[in-house]
């Protein structure tokens, strides 16, 4: 038969296990709580992680698109470069061209082979000639 005592023992243990689901289960309530809250910021990070690879994006194409017209400018910059030292080329050789358009030859190349018989010093190169202003030492102004 069975004792009081053992059905006691039996009455504890069954308390015991109801207070230990009950834990488990506010617990359990508990942890769903978080996941919840966890889970809506890991959207929000996500929409922003979406919203920052789209800029960056962009800002990847306008550095590209600066870089390119950089190039453009650059090309742009050395054809002219170029052309103007083609254009000072053909002028030289013009202005070297020991016969002029009439046949004769330039007084500057008559004197420049009599020079060069003579053991006269090129003379050296001019600066740019400066405004008043800058003459009297004042600084312009830019911004």
């Amino acid at each position: 038969m069975i004792s009081l005592e053992q059905v006691k023992l039996l009455e504890s243990k069954v308390t015991k296990a109801i207070d230990y689901v009950k834990t488990v289960t506010e617990e359990n309530f508990r942890l769903k709580g978080k996941l919840d809250s966890y889970q809506k910021r890991i959207d929000e990070l996500e929409v922003l992680i979406q919203q920052f690879k789209e800029e960056q994006g962009k800002i990847e194409d306008g550095i590209l698109s600066a870089l390119d017209r950089l190039n453009q400018f650059e090309d742009a910059l050395e054809s002219t470069l170029a052309k103007g030292e083609l254009r000072g080329e053909t002028k030289e050789a013009k202005k070297d061209s020991p016969v002029q358009a009439q046949g004769t030859p330039k007084k500057d190349d008559r004197e420049e082979k009599t020079a060069s018989s003579s053991t006269k010093k090129p003379d050296p190169p001019r600066e740019p000639e400066q405004s008043e202003d800058l003459k009297s030492g004042e600084e312009l102004d830019i911004f």
